[in-house]
């Protein structure tokens, strides 16, 4: 049996992953789906919410747990090419993400628009982690 101890992790590629996911949250709701996802929020263009900056901080602190937690199903499942990585990524996403994003949603009767833009950031932003952190061992 294969016993996994946390000298194994690569720290830093946590790290990148999580920043990766930071950066890509900005331009994803800043830039590509901007105009929709203040629409369907009801945000204002111009507007910064109170507690941004904490939002913020927390988002990159929970992409640095997301990160962490990814990084042991890379090295539980002997993901160690960028395929590999991608396909765990994806079926983290479908099972953690996807499914209770969506039950959520519908109770919430938000949009499937708003469903497909958040849904979609976190498919591309754990996919692109799950490389990451199974090239980076």
């Amino acid at each position: 049996m294969n016993h996994l101890h946390l000298h194994q992790f690569n720290l830093w590629a946590v790290l990148v992953a999580a920043l990766i996911q930071w950066v890509l949250g900005a331009l994803w709701y800043s830039l590509l789906f901007a105009k929709p996802w203040m629409a369907l929020t009801g945000h204002t263009k111009g507007e910064r919410p109170k507690g941004a900056a904490v939002a913020m901080v927390s988002s990159f602190i929970g992409g640095l747990i997301l990160s962490f937690i990814l990084d042991h199903v890379v090295l539980w499942s002997n993901a160690f090419s960028y395929r590999r990585g991608a396909f765990i990524g994806g079926i983290c996403w479908l099972g953690f993400i996807a499914a209770p994003l969506f039950a959520q949603h519908l109770y919430e009767r938000r949009s499937f628009k708003l469903f497909a833009i958040n849904a979609g950031y976190w498919l591309v932003a754990l996919m692109i982690s799950g490389v990451v952190l199974a090239l980076w061992h």
